[in-house]
């Protein structure tokens, strides 16, 4: 098979190395130094589960790809308006584009460009960071990805995506196919959202939040929020007492230094995926008629920083 990382740091360079080592035909989307290491040194990558290099085709044009089996986009959400127009020279009629993007609208942003047919969706769970140009640093084990149909036929696991989780496997990667994409993007979602909110707006990791009583209360509500929505979008999570058991218990074994990515890329100058995370919530419950009171504080008191420090008055 043959497959693009169009996003070719920490999570896309991660996966399409795993994928390269295993043997499969990768190319790696990358620009400037980046890009240049890997054509020079290879594809670095340092982890517990033993450290190696890929050695593979790396592009900033995707033209000189050309048509792939399978995409697995992993760029920032923030990216989108330069990254989506990337898929178009990597299709072929039965090409499939696995977005593993943040948040729940890139299904349906990545099927404006290529088509829903050709779309799968899914939540990833993996720690990385590219350290250097060409190296990638793993902590921790876990490089989990969950994936399914995004549209169209639900009601099984779909025979393409059973041969995809079986190459994602046989790259150790820990795949697991499911008939419905919404579910375990929701189920992250639920979680991911009021976490990137509550630390980016306190400009904290979660142990001091999540030990003050009050703080907690209102991030569980946040979470209810979250959860409003998905169900009025007809997205069958699991039932709401287990929801908020699953997110209690994941909140409980994080180490409480543990930052969201969006307060990580705040405290560096970067952009931030507010729109994706927090926005996404308040729009979605606006169209649904969903009060989502927290959420939209949260973002509003955000959003000045979308696009990096605001200029100073």
């Amino acid at each position: 098979m043959h497959i693009a990382i169009v996003g070719s740091g920490a999570v896309g360079g991660y996966y399409g190395a795993r994928l390269a080592l295993s043997g499969q035909k990768v190319s790696f989307l990358a620009r400037g130094a980046h890009l240049r290491a890997i054509r020079e040194r290879g594809l670095m990558t340092w982890s517990p589960l033993g450290d190696f290099t890929v050695k593979a085709q790396a592009e900033d044009d995707p033209a000189r790809i050309g048509p792939v089996d399978l995409v697995m986009l992993a760029t920032k959400t923030y990216d989108n308006a330069t990254a989506l127009p990337l898929l178009k020279p990597l299709m072929g009629p039965a090409t499939v584009v696995m977005t593993l993007q943040n948040g729940v609208d890139s299904v349906d942003e990545v099927a404006a460009v290529v088509g829903a047919e050709h779309v799968l969706g899914g939540p990833t769970y993996i720690a990385t960071a590219l350290s250097l140009p060409g190296l990638i640093e793993q902590t921790g084990t876990h490089r989990r990805i969950v994936f399914g149909e995004a549209f169209g036929d639900r009601s099984r696991v779909s025979d393409r995506v059973r041969r995809i989780a079986d190459i994602l496997l046989k790259a150790d990667i820990q795949a697991e196919a499911v008939a419905d994409a919404r579910v375990p993007l929701w189920e992250k979602f639920v979680y991911l959202a009021p976490f990137a909110a509550f630390t980016g707006a306190a400009r904290l990791p979660i142990g001091p939040l999540w030990a003050d009583p009050v703080i907690r209360e209102q991030f569980l509500a946040a979470v209810c929020e979250v959860e409003s929505v998905a169900r009025a979008e007809g997205v069958a999570l699991r039932d709401h007492e287990a929801l908020m058991a699953y997110v209690v218990q994941y909140v409980e074994v994080l180490p409480p230094t543990t930052r969201s990515s969006l307060l990580i890329d705040l405290q560096m100058g970067k952009r931030i995926e507010v729109e994706s995370l927090l926005g996404s919530v308040v729009r979605r419950g606006k169209a649904a008629g969903v009060p989502t009171p927290i959420m939209a504080g949260l973002y509003a008191a955000l959003k000045p920083w979308a696009s990096g420090p605001p200029p100073r008055p």
